[in-house]
């Protein structure tokens, strides 16, 4: 009984329903986080203490054009920029740590001490009218004493005003200074400059540009035509050469030594000396043999010769490496060495003409380079004389704005005026509802944090959507979880299952409606899944053990027996037995006792027959392996009689994770039930488990303890009856 089909994984996109599902699965997470929160937000409100705030105004102007009276537009360039008010920079200032202990001096001085840490939370600010900003500054003092803080503002108030007065004429200094500053400065530039424009002139003699770009232009013409000549003459020389050349038979080179060798006496007297005894020795060769001494004498005489005018050679011509051709060019007549002299110095010629032309060329190239460079300079000319004129008059206005603002120094500078007097501090309205709401704001945002990262942990399936979601497998059905208190007469149990052979709350599960009704849907799907092949054995099991999967299948086996289907119901957990406890049956002799005997027990006097259509067989003594008995071929011959002689054989099987048992079972069974329950299993655990069991012929999933019931139709019916 295998199945090739596989199971992976599900995968669903996070909504809003699985959100809420969370925040109300961790519901006391929030509320315990939300209930800290406004524990704290009471105790700081409680110990909070009354704080009131005093406040005063200053307008900050400045006045500098009513002093003066109009005054020069020079004047007006050089310290507009330093009279305006900078907004930044004055509140920057107002708060600064000088500010402050100059107003904590004074506050000490009256007799009233403050630390610069409690005048932290003086507030300065620029108002605004309409989006529009205005020269009020508003200072703002808070203190838990509200004639203190009309105090430390009035200590503010002296320190800004002595700071204005301070200023004015700082300002108006500094601009002084800055102008007697600038002035040297600028005569340094003009003197820069005009230095920059005669060594400009030395440098680069541009007093007539016009004129020296004609000579330029007149000089590369020349060079051009004395190329040109040049080239002419070249060719000429270079056709005599050849001529030469070809006349000799000889290369250049081989002519030069040749005419290097005839203007050596001592080598044209070694060589008149060795053809001397080159003919002597012809001669007597003919008279005489090889082995005549006299012959041999004149041999080695030649050989010598022979030598000296090598020696000779090589001393002429160095290291130098000398061809064959060149070694015999001493065998020139007069003539060819007339010849030989010409094609010298035609070479040379030459060379003289390519050394001129490569020396005009250096020279026309130095004189377009330069004529590329006339643009450039003369525009850099141009430059200096409109920089040097800027810097003389720029000297005039420094001149003139330093005397206007020597006079504006005598008549002041800025106006700044009090338009609101400290007042006494007034209470501000307490903060303990908006700390509360703030305290319920962080804690329903912290709260949930805290919920969804509890969440992210808990590895535990929730819902049966969750469930669903593990494995591409069919929800056969949800059993909800059991409320003690809903319990009812039961409508059909088996004869076994009836009176107080159960435990209590064993009976109320089963007598409970909702349980049947889900139980009767579970087998109603299980049968329209085997609908072409109708099952005969089914396995129940789940992954862990507490899982519900005896009491599911003992509900599914009433099921089938409500639908008058003759049932068998059997406990193949051999390791951990319960359906006995459950249903207060002996269980002296069991499916093990018909294991191990093999066929000597008939298995009529094991199984457990009632009057209705359950039947039950029990696990029987705990086996030393139970492994070996339930892979046995006698456990197999069991299951066909079974199914033969029932119309349906429910195996309640051990859990899947740990054991081998309940893949053993399942695999001489026809179908097989994995039972995950809520709130009990982990993802990991039932992802694990289907794994296990997916090359089974796995029917589906239950799952077990659903509290939210997808369906109340029957109940609604019951609690009409109970109304009337």
């Amino acid at each position: 009984m295998t199945n090739s089909k596989s199971s992976p994984m599900v995968e669903s996109e996070f909504g809003y329903g699985q959100i809420f599902a969370i925040l109300s699965r961790r519901r006391y997470w929030i509320l315990g986080t939300l209930c800290a929160s406004l524990v704290i937000a009471t105790v700081v409100n409680l110990r909070a203490k009354s704080t009131y705030q005093s406040s005063m105004q200053f307008l900050v102007e400045p006045n500098y054009k009513q002093a003066k009276g109009g005054g020069s537009s020079e004047s007006q360039l050089v310290t507009g920029t330093s009279v305006e008010v900078d907004i930044a920079t004055q509140l920057t200032l107002m708060r600064s740590s000088e500010m402050f202990q100059k107003a904590a001096g004074l506050l000490e001085a009256e007799g009233t001490k403050i630390s610069i840490a409690e005048l932290q939370s003086l507030k300065v600010g620029q108002l605004s009218q309409d989006k529009t900003a205005t020269k009020i500054f508003q200072i703002e003092y808070s203190s838990d004493d509200p004639v203190k803080t009309r105090q430390v503002l009035k200590a503010f108030k002296q320190v800004y005003l002595e700071y204005n007065l301070e200023q004015q004429q700082l300002r108006l200094t500094n601009g002084l200074a800055f102008i007697d500053k600038q002035i040297p400065v600028v005569q340094k530039n003009i003197a820069d400059a005009t230095s920059a424009l005669e060594k400009f002139r030395q440098t680069h003699n541009i007093f007539d540009a016009s004129q020296r770009v004609t000579e330029v232009s007149s000089a590369l013409s020349a060079i051009d035509q004395q190329k040109r000549a040049n080239t002419i003459e070249y060719e000429q020389l270079l056709a005599k050469a050849n001529s030469l050349q070809q006349e000799l038979g000889l290369s250049p080179q081989a002519a030069l030594a040749s005419t290097r060798l005839n203007q050596s006496s001592r080598y044209l007297a070694i060589l008149a000396e060795l053809q001397k005894t080159e003919l002597t020795l012809a001669q007597e060769q003919q008279r005489f043999t090889n082995a005549v001494p006299l012959i041999q004498n004149l041999q080695d005489r030649f050989q010598s010769q022979l030598q000296l005018l090598g020696d000779e050679k090589q001393r002429i011509f160095g290291d130098r490496v000398i061809s064959q051709e060149q070694w015999n060019a001493n065998q020139l007549s007069a003539i060819d060495i007339s010849l030989a002299t010409q094609l010298v110095d035609a070479q040379s010629g030459l060379s003289a003409i390519d050394a001129k032309q490569q020396a005009l060329s250096e020279q026309e190239q130095q004189l377009k380079t330069e004529i590329k460079r006339l643009p450039r300079l003369l525009s850099e000319y141009e430059a200096l004389r409109p920089k040097l004129q800027l810097d003389q008059e720029t000297l005039q206005t420094l001149l003139k704005a330093r005397q206007q603002l020597s006079l504006e120094i005598a008549r002041g500078g800025f106006d700044w005026q009090v338009v609101e007097e400290p007042r006494l501090g007034i209470e501000q309205a307490p903060t303990s509802t908006r700390n509360l709401m703030l305290a319920i704001v962080v804690g329903l945002f912290l709260g949930s944090a805290i919920a969804f990262l509890r969440d992210l942990q808990d590895d535990t399936v929730h819902t049966s959507a969750e469930l669903e979601r593990q494995i591409a497998l069919p929800l056969l059905g949800m059993t909800p979880k059991f409320a003690q208190t809903e319990t009812e007469a039961p409508t059909f149990m088996p004869q076994f299952l009836k009176g107080q052979a159960l435990s209590p709350l064993s009976i109320d599960v089963l007598q409970w409606q909702p349980f049947r009704e889900s139980l009767d849907l579970i087998y109603k799907n299980i049968q329209l899944l085997s609908f072409e092949s109708p099952l005969r054995s089914v396995v129940v099991t789940s992954a862990l053990s507490g899982e519900g999967k005896s009491t599911i299948a003992l509900g599914l086996a009433t099921s089938a027996a409500r639908l008058h289907q003759r049932v068998l119901l059997v406990d193949a957990d051999l390791r951990s037995p319960s359906l006995h406890k459950f249903l207060q049956l002996p269980n002296e002799r069991g499916l093990s006792t018909l294991l191990t005997s093999n066929g000597s027990v008939p298995s009529t006097e094991i199984i457990q027959a009632s009057n209705s259509n359950i039947d039950i067989l029990t696990s029987g003594p705990i086996p030393t392996d139970s492994v070996n008995l339930l892979s046995s071929e006698w456990m197999k011959k069991l299951m066909s009689v079974f199914e033969q002689t029932y119309d349906l054989v429910i195996v309640d099987a051990p859990p899947v994770l740990g054991i081998v048992d309940a893949i053993q079972i399942g695999s001489i069974c026809n179908g097989g039930l994995m039972i995950g329950r809520i709130d009990l299993v982990t993802r990991s655990e039932f992802a694990q488990a289907t794994e296990v069991m997916k090359r089974l012929n796995l029917l589906g999933v239950i799952a077990n303890g659903v509290t939210n019931r997808p369906n109340t139709y029957y109940m609604g019916k019951d609690q009409d009856k109970k109304n009337k």
